[in-house]
């Protein structure tokens, strides 16, 4: 069972890491097998290369009024 921490709304960069984070245990630590530190560096290293190599800027979906309209329901 995964734990949830509460991040203040005021923190969405945090939400952001948080996401990139996630990212990298689903798509490069969960599916792998490293035997050793430097194939854990190494994989972390290939995974990080492809992110930034395909990075593509983050676009919020709802406006600041959407947002904080549903923060104060």
């Amino acid at each position: 069972m995964r734990r949830r921490s509460f991040t203040p709304a005021y923190s969405s960069w945090i939400n952001q890491v948080e996401r990139w984070f996630a990212k990298l245990e689903r798509r490069c630590l969960e599916r792998g097998v490293c035997c050793s530190l430097d194939d854990l560096k190494t994989a972390l290293e290939d995974w990080i290369k492809v992110w930034n190599d395909e990075a593509r800027p983050f676009k919020w979906t709802k406006t600041a009024d959407q947002i904080l309209d549903r923060i104060c329901r």
